[in-house]
This record gives C-alpha cells, structure tokens and sequence, in this order.
C-alpha cells in the first residue's frame, strides 16, 4: 500500500524529489518542479503551499498544492499555467497509478474540506479518485487550449492551410512594411527593457507577472529554449512575444503588442515570424496557444482541447455542503 507525506516548503520538497521532476526528466515544462518554484516564489509567494507526496514500490505522485485556509486547497497553478495535472516518477502502471492517486485524494479527504483544481486538461483520472475516496466531486468545462500538430508540414504547406483572410492581412501589410523583425533565444537586459516598454503600452492597466517573466525568460534562455521576437519601427519595439521550445513543442507565453500601431498590424507580421521559426528552423512537432479561447487564435491553430475544472467538497466538514449545492446547481445550468 503506498504510503503519504505533505510538505509545507519547496525547499523540502526539492530535497525529497532528487531531481525526479528536473529538466532531464520532465518533457513538460508545466510538471517540473522548477516551474511550481518559480511560479510560488514569483505569484503566490503569500500563500501556503502544501505539496503532498504518494509512494509505493519507487513509484511516485506528486500532488502541487496552495493552502487558502486550514481547510481549502487549490492547484499551484494561474493564468501563466497551460494545465495542472498530479506528477508522477518511477513509471507506475494504470493500476499503481490509481493506488497512488487514491492515497493523496484519502490524505487531503482526512485533512481537508475543500478542493479546486484548475485548469485541467485531463480530469477524469483525479475525478475519479476523488470519488473513490469519499469526496462529492464535479469536474466542468472551463475554457480551452488552441493546438496546432504541425504533422510533418514545413512552414510553406502550413500557411498555405490558413484562412484566406489572414494570409491577404500579412501579405498586405509585409508589402512595404516599415517594420523590422528579429527572434533572439538569449535574454539580455536591452531586450529585457525593450519587453517592458511594449508591455507597458499594450494594456489598460499593468498586468502583474513581469518578475516571473523576467525569472522563466532567464531561465529558458540558459537553456537555449527562449524564443523572444520582436517588431521594431525605427529601433523601439512595437509588438512582442515571449515563447519557449523544448522537445518538438513550441509554447506561446505571451504577446504584447503597442496599440497606437493596431493599423500597420506588427503583432501578426510577428507571429508569421514566429511561427516559420518554429515550423522550418526548430522543427517542432507542436505549437500550443495557451489557455484562452481568444478568436484571433483559431486563425493560426487547428485544434481546441477543452480544459476542466475540478471541484471537491467533504461531506464531514458541514461548511462544505453549501459551496457543494452552488456548484452543482451551476453545474447543471451550466
């Protein structure tokens, strides 16, 4: 029977993992544990984090956790995660991986009343052993993820494949352009402040984040994983877009973009840049937009993987039975 053990420091938890969730053995940058540190110490770092381990026979699962109160957890995750999902190491079968997932769902059921997990891509797994365990557990649709399989195309092949109304828009405003653009895969600090001044011009109200930007550049750029474009006019940049590419897949941070230039349209001669990089020069196997069901994202990317959220409520705990009803209303009406 696999035995539990929560931590209350990333610290601690690094020590316990040996490198199980590093680099070297995570393709994906969202279940390693340099990325719950970075995204702890920069977004939530006010916030408890309870991280809750699973072992059996070598086999691990590791659940990511941010303690709201005494009694309520959520994912580790926000608006910068494209999926939360519980890590696993040791390679577990489906019937080890169920034993492990049930003795962290049986170790928060004794410790907790309440659980949100968002977003997630693939839900049925946790949801299930949630259930098993005791939980009233509901998992609804929120959102969704843009995926472009690039399936082998070069970059020529794929643009042909775009909407007719894109691909006039980009050869409009290329011809002419008075735009320069260029791609760098090492930060510097000119970059760096070029990225602030376009983000600075691109909202109504400054968006929080910009440490951790600053901190994931920096480290995907040591990596020699940063893809950070720019579209310039006269030297100052005008649109920008951080992304990162690592094992044949290409993901989309962020997009920043001067609004007094909407007219000459840098962010999307940008993203044609961006998007030949990444198809003819790093040879990726996939582009993935993020969260977000933006429109403007269905004219570069073929696919829309929906996104959950879980809810999980303890019949013990009475203040659970209240937020239970609501969202199982909301379900429904949903």
């Amino acid at each position: 029977m696999p035995t539990t053990r929560e931590y209350h420091s990333l610290a601690d938890v690094r020590d316990a993992l040996h490198g199980r969730l590093d680099r070297e053995a995570v393709p994906c940058l969202f279940g390693r544990y340099d990325w719950f540190d970075l995204l702890h110490r920069h977004c939530f770092a006010d916030v408890p984090v309870r991280v809750v381990l699973a072992e059996e026979d070598g086999a691990q699962a590791w659940l990511f956790l941010l303690g709201r109160d005494s009694r309520r957890v959520s994912a580790l995750a926000n608006w910068y995660s494209f999926d939360w999902s519980p890590q696993f190491t040791g390679d577990p079968d489906a019937g080890q991986r169920a034993r492990l997932l049930d003795a962290l769902s049986g170790h928060l059921f004794r410790t907790t009343s309440q659980i949100d997990l968002y977003p997630v891509a693939a839900s049925a797994e946790m949801l299930a052993s949630l259930r098993r365990t005791g939980w009233f557990a509901l998992s609804r649709p929120m959102g969704r993820r843009h995926i472009l399989q690039v399936a082998g195309r070069d970059f020529a092949t794929y643009w042909a494949s775009r909407p007719g109304r894109l691909r006039t828009l980009v050869k409009r405003r290329a011809r002419g352009s008075r735009y320069d653009l260029s791609i760098s895969d090492r930060l510097t600090d000119d970059l760096w402040r070029d990225y602030v001044d376009v983000h600075g011009r691109s909202w109504k109200q400054p968006e929080p984040g910009l440490e951790f930007l600053r901190a994931l550049a920096e480290r995907e750029s040591e990596a020699g994983r940063l893809r950070l474009g720019f579209a310039r006019e006269k030297g100052r940049a005008v649109a920008t877009q951080l992304w990162t590419v690592e094992k044949d897949v290409a993901l989309i941070h962020k997009l920043s973009h001067d609004r007094a230039h909407d007219a000459g349209s840098p962010g999307t001669l940008l993203s044609h840049a961006m998007f030949a990089q990444a198809i003819d020069g790093d040879r990726v196997a996939m582009i993935d937009y993020g969260t977000g069901d933006n429109a403007y994202k269905r004219d570069w990317m073929e696919e829309r993987l929906p996104l959950h959220r879980i809810d999980a409520f303890n019949p013990r705990h009475a203040s659970s039975w209240l937020p239970a009803a609501r969202t199982a209303i909301s379900a429904l009406v949903g």
